[in-house]
């Protein structure tokens, strides 16, 4: 094996990938279109509550609430009474003059009844929310005045006892941003599972391309196919590294960014800051908290991102090798996919108990470790030594799946005619 040649392949797929318009355009549009994606349920969200009006009727049956109910309505929401007959109101609403109408019926006040909204489009989740919340306060009310409750105890009820957590370290105790790492946990997960999927596709369409071409036959007369192989490989995970950091670092800059656009955007009195306010105490007072992430997991997220993309790829090298087009390698791809696609079904359970047994264990495997020893690593505090090894059994299998994929790939590259079945590529493997 000649290193020189490895090197020489790698440094020409990395260039000539690197220098072409489509990275260029993914790595300028992809983060764009996270924060397109991150933003966008907060825009719209924020831009149907300045113009969701609802008018909405009650059919008060129990002739005590209706007026508290127009008493508590919101800027969102107008309670109009009424004492027409409720097959008239419905006849309102279908026309349009009510977006719906709420019935309560006179059992309601004795813990019995149900209130219940009538409307033609349904009036989504946010008012539904809303009618609930208010529906509830006004009735416990009623309920607690004619209890013959104090002004004291309906403040107790109706009363909210807020819950802080911290989190305890040698240092002392720190904010808890449990919450926080576990959608970074859960984004790095998907980060590598999508990362690992496209450049390994990148892989298996360029061997296909290039056996297609018959290139590969010319080049194969100057160096041996596992030196190609694996510099094709090193050379589309060092693109695949590069646009990783290039996006890690636009998220860093991006974060930093967001106490000065507050700033910027804001007044300190729309955040309840007082005036002259930094753009940190903006920040806090905004609610926006950014926790720092950890430089040692992003470490460990690059590197498991490399191991598990060399680890798939040389599988999806070996798939693209042994068929002359991109629809006859789906039948050849379940085996490569079924290990990478497992690993998401775990997410939820590895989120919920990181150290229980099964998820060390799954975590442990070679296959999955990319995806779920990082979700690990991100949500909980994992031992140093069950990190290292995991990275140590995914490097030692991906060593041993390249040089399995190797033996395929050096006669899949120049077989031609019928797809090859997966016992036939078995076979390829064993040829000396």
């Amino acid at each position: 094996m000649s290193v020189q040649k490895i090197w020489l392949i790698l440094r020409s797929e990395f260039w000539r990938r690197v220098r072409s318009t489509a990275f260029l355009l993914a790595t300028v549009l992809v983060p764009i279109g996270f924060v397109a994606l991150g933003a966008a349920p907060a825009l719209f969200g924020y831009l149907a509550g300045q113009t969701s009006q609802h008018t909405i009727a009650i059919v008060d049956e129990t002739g005590r609430l209706a007026d508290s109910l127009g008493a508590d309505a919101g800027e969102q929401l107008t309670f109009r009474p009424t004492d027409a007959p409720e097959d008239s109101v419905r006849a309102a609403v279908r026309a349009g003059r009510y977006d719906g109408y709420l019935h309560l019926p006179a059992s309601l006040l004795g813990g019995t009844g149900e209130a219940t909204y009538f409307s033609t489009e349904g009036g989504g989740l946010s008012l539904r929310a809303q009618l609930d919340t208010r529906v509830n306060g006004t009735v416990r009310a009623r309920r607690l005045e004619a209890a013959g409750a104090s002004d004291t105890v309906r403040s107790i009820v109706g009363s909210d006892v807020s819950l802080a957590t911290r989190k305890l370290s040698a240092e002392g105790t720190t904010a808890d941003s449990s919450l926080a790492y576990t959608a970074i946990g859960y984004a790095m997960a998907f980060i590598i599972y999508l990362a690992v999927l496209f450049y390994g596709q990148f892989v298996m369409q360029g061997v296909i391309e290039e056996k297609s071409n018959r290139v590969v036959e010319i080049i194969v007369s100057s160096v041996r196919p596992f030196e190609l192989l694996m510099g094709k490989v090193l050379g589309i995970g060092a693109m695949g590294l590069a646009q990783m950091l290039t996006w890690a670092a636009v998220g860093l800059g991006g974060s930093a960014a967001v106490g000065p656009l507050l700033v910027l955007f804001f007044d300190p009195s729309d955040l309840g800051a007082p005036e002259g306010a930094s753009a940190a105490a903006m920040q806090e007072a905004a609610g926006v908290t950014i926790p720092t992430i950890p430089l040692d997991l992003v470490v460990w997220f690059l590197l498991f991102f490399l191991g598990g993309f060399l680890l798939y790829a040389a599988l999806f090298a070996a798939v693209g090798s042994a068929v002359e087009q991109q629809q006859d390698a789906q039948s050849l791809l379940i085996p490569v996919m079924t290990p990478l696609i497992l690993p998401i079904l775990f997410l939820i359970f590895v989120i919920e108990a990181p150290n229980a047994t099964a998820s060390v264990v799954l975590s442990m495997v070679p296959f999955f470790s990319p995806i779920l020893m990082v979700l690990r690593a991100a949500i909980t505090s994992v031992p140093v030594w069950q990190i290292v090894v995991s990275f140590a059994l995914l490097i030692a299998t991906f060593v041993g799946t390249i040089w399995v994929a190797g033996r395929v790939y050096r006669v899949g590259i120049l077989s031609y005619g019928k797809t090859p079945s997966l016992r036939e590529i078995v076979r390829w493997a064993t040829y000396e």
